[in-house]
């Protein structure tokens, strides 16, 4: 059984980008992160949930993004996901510079933040079924 595990249900809208990284902050908080751990976390958050609203939803704001965070021994588990558009070809989609949205002038670095600044990303995907991206961080100290 987790530590600890909490569900936030948000509208796709690109303000609420900036409540998921505050929200995973806080939760993070009561394991006593060192700085860059949290930092990392909200970092890979931002891009996830970015990724939900502009590509799963193409920033539909009547949609919902689900972010579960659970905690774990030491590690934290992060969980965004969206029932939107789907990827195609989720290995195409990690390739740094891939961008499915090139009219918006987006860099295609998404997956490749993510898994910078976590220890693990999981995406699982399916063309109109959604798409969960599973973030793992183990913490310092």
């Amino acid at each position: 059984m987790p530590d600890n595990e909490v569900t936030v249900t948000m509208k796709a809208r690109s303000q609420n980008e900036a409540f998921a990284r505050i929200a995973a902050a806080a939760f993070v908080s009561a394991a006593d992160p060192v700085l860059s751990d949290v930092t990392d976390i909200k970092t890979a958050v931002s891009e996830a949930v970015t990724n939900a609203i502009i590509h799963g939803y193409a920033s539909d704001p009547a949609r919902d993004v689900r972010m579960t965070m659970r905690m774990d021994g030491g590690d934290i588990y992060i969980e965004v996901s969206d029932d939107g558009a789907g990827i195609e070809d989720v290995a195409l989609a990690r390739q740094p510079l891939y961008t499915s949205r090139p009219e918006l002038e987006r860099s295609g670095m998404g997956f490749t933040v993510m898994e910078a600044f976590m220890d693990s990303v999981e995406v699982e995907s399916s063309p109109g079924g959604g798409t969960r991206v599973i973030m793992r961080k183990r913490l310092s100290g």
